[in-house]
């Protein structure tokens, strides 16, 4: 495949994840916090705009990565994808991985311990705090091997 269509394909799938997280985080989970408020006539409705701020919160840095990505696409399409530049883009998802995951972990603690959290919810979140370090390790490894990469291009531009 082409550096071209490779970027192009990068850029075509960040903008479909930013779609589907617009489509999630303006429609689905409002309209399940709904439910969720409405549930035994309204038990759970002084839950609803703390919860619904919480989630929103922790999109920012999702839309973040979607930036840096695109960034690295646009790189790889000049042909430019060993770069001191694309690995402290891969460094910057990590740190925002890694800050994403921490941070809602630790809401789901402090809404536990407000009375607006399950136990249920918070070992679920589990999950989510696990793919968040998942991909703050991978992008921590490509970023580190994007710069190793970079250092034996230079190299080997400069011999004979």
């Amino acid at each position: 495949m082409k550096q071209v269509s490779l970027s192009r394909w990068l850029r075509f799938i960040i903008i479909g994840v930013g779609i589907c997280g617009l489509i999630v985080y303006g429609m689905v989970i409002p309209m399940l916090g709904q439910a969720i408020a409405a549930y035994e006539h309204g038990v759970f409705d002084y839950c609803y705009w703390p919860w619904l701020i919480f989630i929103w919160v922790t999109a920012i840095p999702c839309y973040m990565v979607l930036v840096f990505a695109w960034k690295i696409a646009n790189s790889i399409g000049c042909d430019q994808s060993f770069t001191a530049a694309n690995a402290k883009y891969l460094k910057w998802i990590s740190v925002l991985a890694i800050g994403d995951a921490a941070f809602f972990f630790i809401g789901n603690i402090v809404y536990l311990f407000l009375n607006m959290n399950h136990p249920g919810i918070v070992l679920f979140s589990l999950l989510v705090v696990f793919a968040g370090v998942a991909v703050a390790i991978a992008s921590a490894a490509l970023s580190h091997l994007v710069l190793k990469a970079e250092v034996l291009q230079e190299q080997s531009d400069w011999t004979i």
